[in-house]
Order: C-alpha cells, then sequence, then structure tokens
C-alpha cells in the first residue's frame, strides 16, 4: 500500500482558485491528486457542502426547465395545465428545495463513506473527503445539467444520455482513488467504502417495496378480481 504526504500545499502562499481545483479532479486521475487537494488548508465541509449546492441549484434548474419542455411536447403548449406564473412559482421555489435535499444527500453520502473507511483503517477525516468528493461532483453536476437540455431534443438526446452515463461511470471511477488518496487504503477497501452505502440503500429500498407488495398482494388481487367481474358483467 502506497503512502502520500498529506502536509498542507499551497500556491504561491495563496489557496488555489476553486476552478483550477475542479479541473485538476477531473483531467489528473490520481489518488495522489486526491490526497493534495483533500490535504489543503481549505478542505472543509462547508466549502464542500456550498459547491454542491450551488451547482445543484443550476442543474435543478435545467432539469424543470426539460420537464416543462417534456410535458409541453407531450400535451401540446401548456398541456401541463400551468400557466406561466405557475412554473415561475415551480422553477423558483423547486430549485432551492430540490438543491438542498441534493447537498443533504451528499452530506450523508460522505459521511457514510468516510465511516466505512475509518472502518478499513482509512486516516482522512470528513471535511477532507467531502471537499475532494465536492471537487468532482460538483463540476459534473454543472456540465450534465447543460446536457440535460440537449437531452430533451429527440433522438438526439439519446446520444447525450449515453455520454452522461459513461460520464457518471468516470466520474465512480475517480470517486474510488478520491477515497483510496484521502484515506491512504486499498483499491479494494476504497471500492467497498464508495459502494456499500449506495448498494445498502437499494437493497434496502428493494426490501421495503417487496414487502409491500408482498403485504398488499390481497388488497391488488381483490380489486383485479372486482374489474374483471365488472368487465364480465
Amino acid at each position: 500500500m502506497s503512502q502520500f504526504d498529506n502536509t498542507p500545499i499551497m500556491q504561491n502562499g495563496s489557496a488555489e482558485p476553486f476552478y483550477q481545483i475542479w479541473i485538476k479532479a477531473l483531467t489528473k486521475p490520481n489518488e495522489n491528486t486526491y490526497a493534495e487537494i483533500g490535504s489543503s488548508p481549505n478542505a472543509k465541509a462547508t466549502t464542500a457542502y456550498l459547491w454542491v449546492f450551488l451547482c445543484s441549484l443550476v442543474a435543478s434548474f435545467f432539469s424543470i426547465i426539460v420537464q416543462q419542455i417534456t410535458l409541453s411536447s407531450r400535451f401540446g403548449q401548456d398541456g401541463s395545465g400551468r400557466g406561466i406564473g405557475a412554473i415561475a412559482l415551480i422553477i423558483i421555489c423547486g430549485t432551492p428545495i430540490a438543491a438542498a435535499v441534493g447537498t443533504g444527500f451528499f452530506a450523508l453520502f460522505v459521511a457514510l463513506i468516510q465511516w466505512i473507511a475509518k472502518m478499513f483503517g482509512g486516516r482522512g477525516a470528513n471535511d477532507q473527503l467531502a471537499y475532494a468528493y465536492a471537487a468532482i461532483g460538483a463540476p459534473y453536476s454543472l456540465v450534465s445539467s447543460v446536457f440535460i437540455l440537449f437531452s430533451a431534443i429527440p433522438f438526439v438526446g439519446i446520444c447525450f444520455r449515453l455520454i452522461l452515463g459513461l460520464a457518471g461511470l468516470y466520474i465512480l471511477v475517480l470517486q474510488i482513488m478520491a477515497v483510496k488518496g484521502v484515506n491512504q487504503i486499498g483499491w479494494g477497501q476504497a471500492a467497498a467504502s464508495a459502494l456499500l452505502p449506495g448498494f445498502t440503500i437499494l437493497l434496502v429500498c428493494g426490501c421495503v417495496v417487496g414487502i409491500s407488495l408482498v403485504a398488499m398482494g390481497p388488497a391488488i388481487a381483490n380489486v383485479f378480481h372486482q374489474i374483471q367481474q365488472g368487465v364480465g358483467q
């Protein structure tokens, strides 16, 4: 297992601009890159949450716009039944709420990932991992929000969705590198730390849905039986 020097690194006596940190995080896929980013004296969870919130704000805005375009194309102009004022209200109120919820989930996931990494002997801190994760995820959120607009275009949108999917896999690899670099652990441990929270949540949701369907089975069967009787009459 390689060792990293987590001594804070300063650029000419001053902190790097945020865009340089983002570019470095996306274009220099190396565990040492994230060890360096995490060891910055400016590596704070509050900064990471601010990045994620602002970028989520933009992404949520574009998502709502695309949703309205999709509804209009399916049901005709204003086919969704909403006027301009209602749509503006949805955008003004919906985007901050969606961004806040997204930031909350980001904070929760990072805390879970760092907790698991600590169990594997990780040496990093939540602030360091949140900062490195935000440097990866925030710019991706901005870029993906632009691609979301193009994805609303018929036929062409399929290509943009494919590009977003491939980019998402690249981001996942970078996140695993970030866990490894910040915590100075092995690849298997870093992958497990990054993936286990998501798999656990999916498993729990799947179990809840399965149990709910089993519990509602008799009621659903009764409804179908009544429908069949009505059709038969």
